[in-house]
């Protein structure tokens, strides 16, 4: 009898493959198991599916609070408690590990103290100078020759000074051409060839010269200085006449006495325009000095105590 050979069967080779027992060892045997156990009813889906062989960590958390919002694929009404994002911890809320101090740690620098802006710009309001000359009601046109100048209509002499002086001296504190130029110019013209004049329109030029004064512009001041310095030796008792307004004016003399350039062993070539404030304010308190008689110095004194008598010493 002769020997037959045993029939064998031709297993393929798993290893490596997706069906590797040892990769399907414990991968979930149905769609709602799991590698630890099986699901609730409450998580049961027909949509989400597990990958057969694959690992248990594919199947998205995702997933399972979707189910738990919508329900089973039965369409159950099992509700499951929802997950809000206002039940985690916020950020930056935690105290990320560290351990509690007393330390007070580094405290926020204190406001600084505001500036209090004494000797900034003020608005400049709207003169009567202007007003005047638009409207043509001043005897005065500009000369255009190889220099500006100017043109009176009528002689100096006869004018009205308690009318036309105190409209020049509103015009100090102009900055446009040509008005600055025909305010100025026309205040020199007037102090010049007023002589006695001048002296019984001394009260209607206090409230223009504190109003130009009060800009705080330094451009208008320095010009009312040099037009100051002009008025008082105008005439005799000018000086005199403006010692009871010395509270009107010496104010803002007290702010910008001060005000000079600090040029170390430098030279100051545009001196001669005299524009420096402070020095205008000294000649001018100087003047005032001088011209005003003997209550001049205590009464300059009281409103700048840092005055030095040019008389006295």
């Amino acid at each position: 009898m002769s020997h037959m050979p045993e029939a064998y069967e031709i297993k393929p080779i798993l290893a490596g493959t997706r069906k590797d027992p040892l990769k399907t060892k414990y991968a979930p045997k149905n769609k709602n198991s799991s590698p630890f156990g099986e699901f609730g009813p409450e998580f049961a889906s027909s949509s989400k599916k597990l990958p057969v062989g694959g690992s248990a960590s594919s199947f998205s958390a995702g997933s399972l609070l979707d189910v738990a919002v919508t329900g089973s694929s039965t369409g159950s009404a099992t509700k499951a408690p929802v997950v809000r994002h206002e039940d985690f911890t916020k950020s930056r809320s935690g105290t990320g590990g560290t351990c509690s101090s007393l330390n007070k740690g580094r405290q926020p620098e204190p406001d600084k103290a505001p500036i209090a802006g004494a000797t900034n710009r003020r608005m400049i309001p709207p003169t009567e100078f202007r007003r005047f000359y638009d409207r043509g009601d001043l005897p005065i046109a500009l000369a255009h020759r190889s220099k500006s100048a100017l043109d009176w209509k009528v002689e100096v002499e006869k004018l009205d000074y308690h009318h036309y002086l105190p409209i020049f001296f509103d015009g100090l504190r102009e900055k446009e051409e040509p008005y600055r130029f025909l305010a100025h110019q026309g205040c020199y013209d007037l102090l010049k060839r007023g002589g006695a004049k001048i002296l019984p329109t001394i009260p209607q030029l206090i409230i223009p010269i504190k109003t130009a004064l009060n800009t705080r512009d330094p451009e208008i001041i320095a010009s009312t200085l040099k037009v100051l310095q002009q008025l008082v030796i105008s005439g005799d008792l000018i000086g005199e006449a403006l010692v009871p307004y010395y509270r009107q004016i010496l104010p803002v003399f007290n702010l910008f006495k001060i005000r000079n350039k600090n040029m170390g062993d430098a030279i100051d070539y545009g001196q001669r325009k005299r524009e420096n404030i402070g020095d205008l304010i000294e000649e001018t308190l100087q003047l005032f000095e001088i011209h005003g008689g003997e209550d001049a110095f205590i009464n300059i004194k009281y409103m700048l105590p840092t005055y030095e008598s040019c008389v006295l010493s």
